[in-house]
This record gives structure tokens, sequence and C-alpha cells, in this order.
């Protein structure tokens, strides 16, 4: 409830302070991709990481794709120079580990920075169209989530991926694809002003998108052996096993809307 409270009032009254909750989790992401890396012996650089990461979004929002770009490249060579003081010893494994985690979270999560810039200010404007952007990707993506759980528990049947994720059915993601699409074309007409058939797109790339994301968090986790990357969000384990879907969705949703309804 702290977190929707900090989430709403930041893209209310001030936009511009969305970002430092968006940076604050980063941070928080890397830290536990840090400790969850280190039960397979992976030692990520948590400072480099955490900088470059918070250097990306704020780029990002103020300067766009290419400065994103340009800032993800950057960090990842730093952070690759930074490993040369540890020595030769697990180089390979800790270098290729940070840089999948710098494109995992910081720049997954920089979409989430551009969406917001999509309104054209950075001041005290209330819902203009980079606010609208944010909340349909939250929203939609709420919806993925929402729909899946409902169905799944009334009607789960059929594992999706019994081995990955035992409790993920093809019952529930039937729930998420309705909830999606309707939530799409609802955010889409009503929120964006935008055609209906988009909304449809987007409910669709939402559901998928958002179904892989939540796969590859856990086959991420059985991978280190650990059931939640940490106990952050009381009762929900830790911050990336929330942020899963959306990082996934964010990139394509942005994309979408870039093209079809911000142009």
């Amino acid at each position: 409830m702290v977190l929707l409270a900090a989430i709403a009032s930041s893209l209310v009254f001030w936009k511009t302070a969305f970002m430092l909750i968006v940076v604050v989790a980063v941070v928080v992401a890397v830290w536990e991709l840090h400790k969850g890396f280190s039960a397979k012996g992976i030692d990520l650089p948590e400072q480099p990481l955490m900088v470059g990461g918070a250097v990306m979004v704020v780029v990002a929002y103020f300067w766009g794709t290419d400065a994103l770009v340009t800032a993800t490249a950057v960090s990842a060579l730093v952070v690759m120079l930074w490993l040369l003081r540890r020595g030769v010893a697990g180089y390979v494994q800790n270098a290729t580990a940070s840089v999948f985690t710098l494109l995992y979270v910081p720049f997954l999560g920089s979409f989430v920075a551009l969406m917001l810039a999509e309104g054209g200010s950075t001041g005290f404007d209330r819902f203009d169209q980079g606010v609208k952007g944010v909340l349909t990707f939250i929203l939609v993506t709420v919806a993925s989530d929402t729909g899946g759980y409902a169905a799944g528990v009334l009607f789960g049947k059929h594992p999706m991926a019994p081995v990955i994720s035992p409790k993920k059915s093809w019952e529930g993601f039937a729930g998420s694809l309705v909830f999606c699409v309707a939530a799409g074309v609802a955010l889409v007409v009503l929120m964006l002003d935008g055609d209906w058939w988009v909304g449809v797109v987007l409910g669709l790339i939402a559901v998928v998108m958002a179904t892989l994301g939540d796969l590859c968090e856990s086959v991420i986790k059985r991978d280190l052996g650990i059931k939640d990357m940490s106990q952050i969000v009381p009762g929900h384990g830790g911050l990336m096993d929330r942020l899963d879907s959306l990082l996934a969705t964010i990139a394509p949703i942005w994309l979408l809307l870039h093209v079809t309804v911000f142009a």
C-alpha cells in the first residue's frame, strides 16, 4: 500500500519524482540479483551496476533513446573494467552475469522513463500522455496477473510449464488473455484516445510478454536454487518477484504506443 501510494502521488503531483522510485527499484533489484547469484558463486559488482543503472534511467528520461543506448554501453564497459581489479579467476562468469543484470533490470526499466517522457514535460503537468502511458502499462500488466490468477484458481487443470512453474496453467493463460485484451482496449480508447485495435494488440503483447517474464524469472530462481529473490516485500518475496512481468512488458508496449498513439 505504501508503494502504491508513492507511485500514485508522484505520477499525479510531480511525475519527475516517479523517476526516483524507478531508480530505487533498480538499485534494490540489483542488490537482490547480487544476493541470488551468490548462491552459485557468482559475485556481481554492486556499486558500478547500481550507479550505472541509476544513470541509465535518468538519461533515458531527460535525453531519450540515444542517451540510453550510450549509457548502457558505457556502463557495461565500466563494469567489465571494474572486474579487472579482481584478477583472472571467475572473470568471464562474473562479467557475463553483470552485463546480463545490466540489460535485464536497468535497461528494461529505463523504458519506463522513456514512456513517462512521452508527455514532453518534466514539470508538474498532471495526466499528460507520458503519465497516461505509464498507468496504461502498469494496469494492463496487473490485468494479466489478475486474470491469470483468477482463472488459474477456478479452472486451472493443465500445467503450462510444470517443471518451471507448476502453478501456471493454460486456463490461467486464457484468463490473462481475456483480461489483458479487455483492459488494453478500455485503456487505449478511454485514457489514451487511441484506436480500439491498438488496445487489442497491446493486450496480446502484454499477456505474452508478462507470461514469458514470469517464466524466465522462475527459471532463474530454480537455476540458482532459491525460492524468492529476497524477503524485502513482506508476503510477496523479493522486489524482482513483483517486477518480472513489468520488466518484460514495458519495452514492446512503449514501442507500440510510441508509434501508434504518441506519434
